[in-house]
Parts: structure tokens; sequence; C-alpha cells
């Protein structure tokens, strides 16, 4: 086993910087050739924003290994362009009284409080993650010089940002679940997240430079709902959710930004109202 974990200890680490970029690059690529961002839920990049900015500013109290930092960085900056494409490339109104800036139309059932992440604009989206990451300087600074508390307040937001981090599939999963079907989730980025997973898994627990349990915990949580996102691929594929038998007669169902899916096409329910773009269909 020792050339084993030697060989895993060289390439875990390539991997790991390298993942964002594996990961995501076909996703955003999908995503800004089909103009549509249909399919893809935003709590991604907001998942993974939140985690890796905390995971930057843990460092200074953990000293975890280099590669794991460095990873950060460049998540962060491949998530900020995966956003961007998104947010761009949100799907058409689906009715009348401008509602095309809205990335959650016609699913106000979950509906968050403040229409957090649901906003009607880019802009909120930007002013959040500036605002995350002014407060992380500022409590660095004031909670620094003063180590009993900083040792508390470093551990708190490691726990956290990697927790937040854990979450990663939870809304990809639901979405799946909602819609009977893994179209517009990239079967590349499925692979890279069960492969890092597997690589992730051994090295956290074979390394001899510093991983703190808080990524081991947090890395078996994630692995196990990859594992699961996995098996929806192999129940529903990426095709259409009425290819699949789910759907009733007559009715064609388009995918949201966030996984729900919106009836249109032949027939209407009744007392439901319908929508400007589905008279036209």
């Amino acid at each position: 086993m020792g050339w084993l974990t030697t060989l895993f200890g060289c390439l875990t680490p390539a991997f790991l910087i390298l993942s964002p970029v594996l990961s995501y690059s076909d996703q955003a690529y999908s995503m800004y050739r089909t103009r549509s961002s249909a399919g893809f839920s935003l709590d991604i990049p907001l998942i993974m924003l939140v985690a890796s900015l905390l995971r930057i500013f843990y460092y200074p109290g953990a000293k975890f290994d280099n590669a794991l930092l460095v990873q950060s960085f460049v998540m962060v900056a491949v998530q900020v362009v995966l956003l961007k494409i998104a947010l761009d490339h949100r799907p058409p109104p689906y009715s009348r009284g401008g509602d095309a800036a809205v990335p959650f139309a016609r699913a106000s059932e979950t509906q968050r409080p403040f229409d957090f992440w649901q906003w009607k604009s880019p802009k909120p989206y930007w002013r959040f993650l500036l605002s995350l990451f002014i407060g992380l300087v500022i409590c660095e600074l004031l909670l620094a010089p003063v180590p009993s508390v900083y040792q508390s307040y470093s551990l708190l937001i490691g726990y956290v940002g990697l927790s937040v981090e854990a979450t990663l599939p939870i809304p990809q999963i639901l979405a799946n679940a909602r819609s009977r079907s893994c179209k517009g989730f990239r079967l590349s980025v499925l692979a890279s997240w069960l492969i890092g997973d597997a690589m992730k898994m051994f090295w956290f627990f074979t390394s001899t430079t510093t991983i703190p349990w808080a990524f081991k915990l947090c890395g078996m949580f994630q692995a196990a709902c990859d594992t699961f996102l996995g098996v929806q691929y192999m129940m529903y594929g990426d095709g259409e959710a009425g290819s699949k038998g789910h759907s009733l007669p007559g009715w064609q169902h388009e995918l949201q930004p966030n996984g729900f899916t919106t009836a249109s096409g032949l027939g209407n329910p009744p007392g439901r109202r319908t929508s400007a773009t589905e008279k036209t269909i």
C-alpha cells in the first residue's frame, strides 16, 4: 500500500486543484452554447462560493494542506464565471408582466424569505457575495489579535463552510426528483464529482499532511450524496421527463432553473390560467 499512498499523495492534490475547472467547464460551455441555464440549479454556485470563501478564511487558523487552499481560490473563480453565465442565460418568461428577469418564475410555492437567491436582477447576487467577503475580512481583522476567540471562530467557519459544501448535491437531487429527469445536469460534472470523492476519501485518510476531521466527515457525507445522484442519473437519464412516462398525456413539461417543471401544451387543468407563452404553442 506504500506505493499506492505515495501515488495518490501526488495525484490527488493536483486533481483537487484542477477539479473545479474539470467539473464545471463543460457545464458552463453547455449553458453558453445553448443560451439556456434551464435544468441547472443556481444553488450550486451559491453553495460553492459560500463554502469556498469560508474555507479560505478557515486556513489561517487550521493550516491545512496547501492544495485544499489553492483549490478554494480556483473554485471561487470558476463559480463566479458559472454564475455569470447562468444568470445571463436564464429561460425566457412564461407569462405576461415582465417576468424575464425572474430566475424562478412560477415557483412561488418555494419562495424564500426576502426572495433570497431568487432575485429579479443579477445585481443582488453580486452584492450578497461582496458583502459576505467584506464581512469575513472584517471578522478576520478584528478576531485574529485575540487567539482564544479566534481559534473558536476559525473552527466554526471551517465546519460551517465544509458542511455547506457537503450539501452541494442536494439541490440537484431535489431538482431531479421533482422533474423526474436529469436533463440540464451534465454527466461530466457527475463523473468528476464521483472520481473526486473516491480520490479524496483515500487521500484524506492516508495523507501525511494536515487534514482536519472537518474535511473527512463532510467529505464522507458528500460522497454519499454524490453516489445517490449517480443512482438518479441511472434511473432518469438526461431525457425529458415525458420520455420516462411520468408526465400526464397531452402535457409538456418545461424545466425551470431550479429544477421545477411547469406544464404547458395541449391541455390545461381546471381553473388554471393559460399564459401568453402557452397560447402560442
